[in-house]
């Protein structure tokens, strides 16, 4: 286990804030508050906060080439455009929007997105993984309950995917060049016995220069970063209950963002943990990677 000096980027919490991703061209922060409907952007430099309604909750967040950004969100997917604030449409949900929503995602190297959703009734497999690539959406059939975790090994030949009801994060092959999922295997799987010493379940992730696999950890008040192998080679403590992903940003990307969750939870839990919602910062010694932008 690792001390490191952690501080909330700003006082207000967000209700469930999510996919953190650092704009290395606008030295900016990117994040999502998905229960509130909003995009949010905070430039550390001057400390400007910007915030976009959304008609819809969204899931998660990629950059484009442009100025935009593409946003999953319930109702589907959509262009933003952070000059003018104005959302043009590029597909509906693939899915029945009353019982299921996009959730964690992020780009490949190839400018594909790959966003997961979840699946309300938290009964069964009900979420998926698709795969969008030039505006045409496909579902690459990797059935879970609620899907995060996604993120690529540096030779872009394993994709990353959680499962969080189950606790289990998978290691697929992966083609780049034909966007392409293969056999999968077992990286990591967390208990989930949660009367004995329970670390929370494995959530938003990303992978830094080492090609070492960094997992926020909901209910467990934690952080991991996970070996290829998946053996944990560093535990952080946080001070909110519920991280829900983490990213690399700074001049450096040496600055770990991890966003966090208050929306749902109980009043005990927000009084030991008055920083729940927070987006928190912390310096850590090896460097993150910079995230692709999505190609239209």
């Amino acid at each position: 286990m690792s001390t490191h000096e952690i501080r909330p980027l700003l006082d207000t919490p967000m209700l469930l804030g999510e996919c953190p991703l650092w704009h290395p061209d606008e030295a900016a922060l990117y994040w999502i508050d998905i229960a509130a409907k909003e995009v949010h952007r905070y430039h550390p430099a001057s400390a400007y906060h910007r915030v976009w309604s959304l008609p819809s909750e969204p899931g998660c967040i990629v950059r484009c080439e442009d100025s935009s950004l593409l946003v999953a969100m319930r109702s589907g997917l959509a262009f933003l455009d952070t000059n003018d604030a104005t959302l043009t449409k590029l597909a509906d949900a693939p899915y029945d929007p009353s019982c299921a929503r996009f959730n964690d995602g992020r780009c490949d190297a190839a400018g594909r997105m790959w966003a997961g959703t979840l699946y309300d009734p938290r009964d069964r497999p009900g979420g998926s993984l698709f795969c969008v690539e030039r505006g045409t959406i496909r579902d690459v059939g990797k059935p879970v309950t609620v899907s995060n975790g996604v993120a690529f090994s540096i030779d872009n030949r394993t994709l990353y995917h959680t499962d969080t009801t189950t606790h289990q994060i998978t290691a697929y092959e992966f083609d780049l060049a034909s966007g392409h999922i293969g056999q999968g295997r077992p990286f990591k799987q967390f208990s989930t016995d949660k009367s004995n010493n329970y670390g929370g379940r494995p959530d938003g992730a990303a992978v830094d220069s080492e090609d070492a696999y960094w997992c926020a950890m909901y209910e467990g008040a934690r952080i991991l970063r996970l070996a290829p192998s998946g053996e944990v080679l560093l535990e952080i403590p946080l001070p909110v209950k519920c991280p829900t992903m983490v990213a690399f940003g700074g001049p450096d990307l040496k600055t770990l963002y991890v966003t966090s969750a208050r929306y749902n939870r109980s009043q005990d839990e927000l009084h030991r943990y008055p920083l729940s919602g927070c987006i928190l910062t912390l310096e850590v010694e090896v460097p993150g990677r910079e995230e692709y932008s999505y190609r239209r």
